[in-house]
């Protein structure tokens, strides 16, 4: 039994693609590529497929993960589970690399994402030094879902690692925010004070870019 990590993006119209559909997608992918996968020894054997933090839908992916147990003792290389994998998936979700498993996904502790945002037909400058205000904001409470409903949270704490740029005419947002079982700020938290505070309602696009322990050391 090998552990491998398969890395892969999702991209184009599999941003829609919901986490369910994805695990059944890769599921069929690696059935169909003839790649020996381990399953769960008792009475229900199941595939081992472990993703490291699921995206919420809508939102690109440049540095997925995917774990899984080769029952082959190495005898496929890393090379040929690429080659094989992107026959059997859609052009939007590519594996780009795989390797052996280094961080445990329960490591995770921040993700790091790229907003664009269309002016529609503001200023781009002056849309974005407005937006670059507010979330410099001494606090900015925005509904937040939770297991038990809705609570006001203040996202300022975790707007430290935050930069608002323009590029080619559009908004662009690059942020660092916390992700993972412990505290996880999804992006869309900062459109919803932009849309409530400022009264802009922005088209965005959302790209998460890569994922971070607690140190901010890239998982790997």
């Amino acid at each position: 039994m090998r552990p491998v990590r398969i890395w892969f993006r999702k991209v184009g119209t599999a941003r829609y693609i919901s986490h369910l559909d994805l695990n059944r997608c890769m599921a069929r992918a690696i059935h169909r590529a003839k790649i020996p996968l381990w399953y769960t020894q008792g009475f229900n054997p199941r595939a081992f497929l472990t993703f490291a933090l699921p995206l919420s839908l809508g939102v690109a992916g440049e540095r997925e993960s995917v774990d899984i147990k080769l029952d082959d003792e190495g005898t496929m290389t890393n090379e040929e589970i690429i080659a094989r994998l992107n026959e059997a998936l859609p052009d939007d979700i590519p594996v780009f690399a795989v390797t052996e498993p280094v961080m445990k996904p329960g490591k995770i502790a921040y993700a790091s994402y790229e907003l664009t945002l269309d002016p529609e037909g503001r200023d781009a400058e002056e849309t974005a030094g407005r937006i670059a205000a507010l979330l410099q904001s001494e606090t900015l409470v925005v509904p937040k879902h939770t297991k038990s409903g809705f609570v006001d949270f203040d996202i300022r704490p975790y707007l430290d690692h935050v930069k608002v740029f323009t590029e080619d005419s559009q908004v662009r947002i690059s942020a660092i925010l916390p992700a993972g079982s412990t505290m996880n700020v999804n992006p869309t938290l900062m459109l919803d004070a932009v849309k409530a505070e400022l009264g802009l309602d922005l088209y965005a696009q959302i790209r998460r870019t890569d994922l971070y322990d607690e140190n901010l050391k890239n998982f790997a």
